[in-house]
Order: C-alpha cells, then sequence, then structure tokens
C-alpha cells in the first residue's frame, strides 16, 4: 500500500512484483488496463445542491476542500488544474475514511475516486462532476516476460473479470 509514485519505484527495484497503478506510468513498466474509475464530488447529504444531477467542478472551490492526496501525481490537484481552478484547500490526507468523516460532519466537500465509495458507512453523497474526471486503473509489472507464474495467473484472472 503506498501511492503511484511508490508503488512504481517498488515494482522498478523489485521489490515488489505488481502493483495496481494508475495509467499511464511514470516509468516504462508493463502494464494492463483494467478500469476507468470515475472521480466524484463528495458533499454532506444535506448539501444545498445534494439533488443536482451533475456537481459543477467550479462550485467545489466555493467550498473548503478535503484533498485526498499523499505524494506527487495525484489526479484531485490535477483535475483542478487541467480546469483552471484554485481549490480552497483546508486538509489534505492519504485516510480517506477521514475525508468522508469530515464531510459528513460539514466540514467540507471533497472528491473521491468511486472504488473507494463502494459500501462506505457515512451519511455523503457522491455526485458525477460536470465535467470528464476519472482515473485509468491499470495492473502493472517491471517486465511481463519475467513474473513469476503465480502473478501470470492472476493477472489472467483479472484480464478475465474485466471482460465480464
Amino acid at each position: 500500500m503506498g501511492d503511484y509514485t511508490e508503488i512504481e519505484e517498488w515494482i522498478v527495484e523489485g521489490r515488489v512484483d505488481c502493483g495496481f497503478l494508475r495509467l499511464p506510468t511514470v516509468r516504462p513498466m508493463d502494464s494492463i488496463f483494467l478500469e476507468n474509475d470515475e472521480l466524484k464530488a463528495i458533499i454532506p447529504k444535506d448539501h444545498p445542491m445534494a439533488e443536482c444531477e451533475k456537481f459543477p467542478i467550479e462550485k467545489l472551490c466555493e467550498e473548503k476542500i478535503m484533498l485526498l492526496e499523499k505524494g506527487a501525481r495525484a489526479e484531485i490537484s490535477e483535475l483542478f488544474e487541467r480546469n483552471g481552478l484554485e481549490p480552497d484547500v483546508h486538509f489534505t490526507t492519504w485516510d480517506d475514511y477521514a475525508v468522508m468523516s469530515m464531510v459528513e460532519s460539514g466540514l467540507g466537500v471533497s472528491i473521491l475516486p468511486e472504488l473507494i465509495l463502494k459500501r462506505v458507512p457515512y451519511d455523503i453523497a457522491a455526485k458525477s462532476l460536470d465535467v470528464e474526471a476519472f482515473r485509468k486503473i491499470g495492473f502493472c509489472v517491471k517486465d511481463m516476460k519475467t513474473v513469476p507464474h503465480a502473478v501470470r495467473k492472476f493477472m489472467e484472472y483479472l484480464q478475465y473479470r474485466s471482460n465480464l
């Protein structure tokens, strides 16, 4: 468990055989695309815009932002930059549960990947944004030709599951 930069480093150094990363990777490695993971606005259930169909990304900049980031290559900051926006970041953490708890408590809003939001116990609303916002998830290895047999079988399983 680490951020994208750490996991890429571990794979390249041979400390781990494989990892789940955001594509494209910075370092050259072999990967298989698994899924587009939508980034969603996370707001309290009683937020005035809780019933909107698509949340305007610029409206997030009018709120206190709870940012889920650890190291470099963070897709949420990149999303704001791509749209020429400057969020009012009040808190930054690597703990997605802390972010959801603070949003539930009305301390601010956030953007989180949809995969994190499955079966959460928090009373929050997740809204699609009015701009394209997703991360590409991939399974990565240093070199497909040299992966251990168990990793190769796991990759076959992942490809099978992603095709269902």
